[in-house]
């Protein structure tokens, strides 16, 4: 019998691994977040010079990567301003930390 994830009852803990861990489950993401991790904050035009790939992709990967927490957006018409969100990537270190160790 097929179960919903509803009836498995995860774990908060649970939910959010995977969450991050799609977030995390491209090439192009990773480097985003490499990218970021050493500026402040930065524009999609940046990225889009970092990342030799139309903006329109760059904005998919973005997406995935703030809809997971990982980052935040700043409207600042008409440009997007993107920065690691501090907070949730502490939560990510730590979450994948404590799975890994197991």
């Amino acid at each position: 019998m097929l179960r919903t994830a509803v009836e498995l009852n995860y774990t908060t803990k649970e939910e959010s691994l995977a969450r991050y861990a799609k977030a995390l489950s491209h090439p192009v993401r990773i480097r985003i977040l490499n990218f970021l991790d050493k500026q402040a904050c930065c524009f999609t035009g940046e990225l889009t010079e970092e990342i030799p790939l139309a903006q329109s992709t760059i904005s998919q990967h973005l997406k995935e990567l703030k809809d997971a927490g990982l980052i935040q957006g700043d409207v600042m018409p008409p440009r997007v301003k993107y920065c690691i969100n501090q907070k949730a990537w502490a939560e990510a270190k730590k979450i994948f930390v404590s799975f890994f160790d197991k």
